[in-house]
């Protein structure tokens, strides 16, 4: 199965107030993060990280990192202080498109107006960055564009499927 996620923020106690999320500690946001992963990807699934996994490479945040599971492999994003060669992901990348299903899904941490397949109706853009909130996607939805937010906050702070995206837009707006 292939995941998707960004702006995990692990060890970011500010993210907390500047994104309003739930969380008393950044204690609390690791281990929930944590814990939601790991109840959704398995050892052999694979997650794509769409950016920002955290904000200081500090071992306590390198530890959070270390114990998800799956494959993973990093989208590059603004606060990702990675060298290309992080043991901890499998490739890191600015920017990738992936087929799956014949279907074709541009990765990037940053959302675009437009892109690759988008005017054909053959892509999904998914990106991170901006940290909306779940009624993002739906706006997207209703507006006939194919871009989802996979970050956290939009998503219960757990990664998303992409079986769970492409059921996503079959869905009839409301």
């Amino acid at each position: 199965m292939f995941y998707f996620t960004s702006d995990l923020h692990f060890d970011h106690k500010n993210v907390i107030k500047y994104c309003n999320r739930p969380f008393e500690s950044v204690e609390e946001m690791n281990e929930t993060i944590i814990k939601n992963w790991n109840r959704t990807v398995k050892a052999k699934d694979t997650c794509y990280i769409l950016g920002d996994v955290l904000m200081y490479d500090t071992e306590n945040a390198r530890k959070c990192l270390n114990q998800l599971h799956g494959h993973k492999y990093l989208i590059r994003g603004n606060h990702d202080p990675f060298k290309d060669n992080d043991p901890a992901f499998g490739w890191i990348k600015d920017y990738f498109k992936l087929r799956w299903d014949h279907k074709k899904f541009i990765l990037c941490h940053y959302p675009f107006l437009s892109w690759d397949g988008m005017e054909r109706g053959i892509s999904y853009h998914l990106h991170g960055h901006q940290h909306n909130p779940p009624e993002y996607n739906i706006e997207q939805r209703a507006a006939g564009l194919k871009r989802y937010d996979v970050g956290v906050d939009a998503n219960e702070f757990k990664p998303v499927s992409i079986e769970e995206i492409i059921d996503f837009f079959k869905e009839k707006v409301q």
